[in-house]
């Protein structure tokens, strides 16, 4: 037995210590504690990169990962995923949370946008709740994302209603404190609102989309023409041999090697730049269909359609492009929709062919917004926007209306302070003079916007004995400024001079002029739950936008950091 013993030490001496895995080679003796401070940051960060990253859980236990990190931070034992989802994610929820119920602790008037997503890799619904307010001391505008919530069952009017009510207690968030909730146009969403108690506006983005598709893509010859242009993309699409074709006949020609844009029903735009693609490669797509078959013919009536089609629709993806920024609020609604009318009422040299559609979509704007000017919170928004003001009120009844309805509004405000200086609010000293910058050249709306500056000039009313008039009509009687500028950072250096009015300006610009915030926050769980990862639970879907969206907030990142191709 003790030979046997002295044989197996002296093997064991001869063949040296056990060999050590890749990634234990690389780390050092000694390792930090789990429980650690250094390691608890470490987590955290990783588990910020693996959300804002759209990483998937599973990347912590990767071994490209883990030898990475043995080399980076030899001292550091990368967590599992059972501690990641466990510990680390619930840990920085917390965090987060108790962030977002400071910001809305601080916030006055509170706007929410609310959309509905299904996924087509899972049966998973989702409903989303977005905050949005003005910081009343910097007066920037702020959002965060509350709730995305799975939806189980029918989408009635109850059941959204009833899923949105219980997403505001979650937050402590009394209904008194909703200014208005931007839903789409559904019957489900505005049954909700009623059922809910507050007050509500459609998506402007979205009911633009109806009057283009009612005004015009659903005409015949429209549709015929659009029809015919979408199977030559389609067939360009299915064929990488007809892709290659087409390419070898755009460098020919010296034009630009670019694929065509098939369109989506869902979104009006992108047929207007379906309709450019098409127009851009006319000159390539002949010249194909001359030597090889297409699957359908565009015909000379059919090409000059498109370019009407195109010209036609061009005022209205620059609308929409104007709304879709994070900053646009409802305030723009009223004057977008105004000029868009003018501009459908002039008759010009270049009116040939298309009078009939101008007609047509003039028409589908005029019932779609017949009473815009009448809302309440269209009319004081777009009031209180400095760069409007009551110049684009179409009737003196309409200015009178939003008047009447503004000073209601200030009275609230000052019944609640009574520490409105009348003097600061008439002094016309520091008055912000309007920048004569002029608008984009390229725009399809050059002079028009001007045009109703100089047509409602402001109405110089006698002397008022209230504060309230004072502000109001001191306010109204200065000049708008420029377009370009921002009404936040008018409020923000003129909220001493209008006190009452720029605390009512903060509610009011508190409302987005679209629903695009919440379609675009769908575009995380889209790239969250794919196909690889299609039975993740609503509520680690949930968490994991939660993290997404608001994680920028909470670390104070800059936009920049967070897009750095666009340095």
């Amino acid at each position: 037995m003790n030979e046997h013993k002295e044989f197996g030490t002296a093997k064991r001496t001869r063949e040296g210590p056990q060999q050590q895995t890749l990634v234990n080679s690389l780390r050092g003796k000694e390792q930090w504690d789990e429980k650690s401070e250094a390691a608890k940051q470490m987590s955290e960060k990783i588990t910020q990169m693996t959300v804002l990253c759209n990483l998937p859980l599973s990347f912590v236990e990767s071994v490209g990962f883990r030898l990475f990190m043995a080399h980076a931070v030899p001292k550091f034992k990368v967590p599992s995923r059972k501690y990641v989802t466990g510990t680390t994610i619930p840990a920085l929820k917390n965090k987060v949370t108790e962030y977002v119920l400071g910001k809305l602790a601080e916030a006055g008037a509170i706007s929410f946008s609310t959309d509905l997503w299904t996924s087509q890799v899972s049966p998973l619904s989702l409903l989303s709740l977005t905050a949005h307010w003005v910081d009343v001391e910097t007066f920037t505008p702020e959002s965060v994302i509350l709730h995305a919530n799975e939806v189980k069952g029918s989408h009635t009017g109850e059941a959204i209603a009833g899923a949105i009510e219980s997403m505001l207690l979650n937050w402590s968030i009394s209904k008194s404190k909703v200014h208005a909730m931007l839903r789409d146009n559904a019957s489900n969403m505005k049954k909700a609102m009623r059922d809910l108690g507050v007050s509500s506006l459609g998506c402007f983005s979205h009911m633009i989309q109806l009057v283009v598709h009612y005004g015009l893509l659903s005409q015949k010859n429209v549709s015929d023409a659009l029809a015919s242009g979408r199977k030559i993309i389609g067939h360009f699409k299915h064929s990488p041999l007809a892709t290659s074709r087409l390419e070898t006949v755009q460098t020919g020609l010296g034009i630009p090697v670019k694929r065509l844009i098939q369109d989506v029903p869902t979104h009006w735009n992108s047929t207007f730049y379906m309709t450019a693609s098409l127009l851009e490669q006319k000159s390539a797509i002949s010249l194909y269909a001359a030597d090889h078959q297409l699957p359908a013919t565009l015909t000379a009536s059919h090409w000059t359609l498109l370019e009407k089609i195109n010209a036609i629709l061009a005022p209205f993806e620059e609308i929409t492009k104007q709304i879709s920024v994070a900053t646009s609020t409802t305030s723009e609604v009223i004057p977008s929709v105004v000029v868009l009318k003018r501009l459908l009422a002039k008759q010009t040299t270049e009116d040939s062919g298309i009078k009939t559609m101008k007609a047509t979509l003039l028409a589908a704007l005029g019932t779609r917004f017949q009473t815009v000017e009448a809302e309440p919170l269209y009319s004081v928004a777009t009031i209180l926007d400095p760069r409007y003001k009551d110049r684009y009120f179409t009737s003196a009844e309409s200015s009178k209306l939003a008047r009447s309805a503004l000073t209601q509004e200030v009275e609230k405000n000052e019944e609640s302070s009574l520490q409105t200086t009348t003097t600061e609010a008439a002094d016309p000293a520091s008055k912000t003079p309007r920048m004569t910058a002029e608008p984009n050249a390229s725009s399809c709306f050059k002079g028009l916007y001007e045009e109703f500056l100089q047509e409602h000039a402001a109405e110089q009313g006698g002397a008022s004995s209230t504060a309230t008039q004072v502000q109001i009509e001191t306010y109204l009687a200065e000049k708008t400024i420029h377009r370009t500028e921002s009404p936040f950072e008018y409020w923000g250096k003129n909220k001493e001079r209008f006190p009452s009015l720029a605390t009512t300006a903060a509610k009011f610009l508190s409302a987005p002029s679209t629903c695009v915030d919440s379609e675009r926050l769908f575009s995380t769980p889209s790239n969250i739950l794919d196909e690889k990862r299609n039975r993740l639970s609503g509520d680690h879907v949930e968490t994991l936008i939660f993290h997404k969206k608001n994680l920028p907030m909470y670390l104070s990142l800059n936009p920049k950091d967070l897009n750095p191709q666009e340095d």
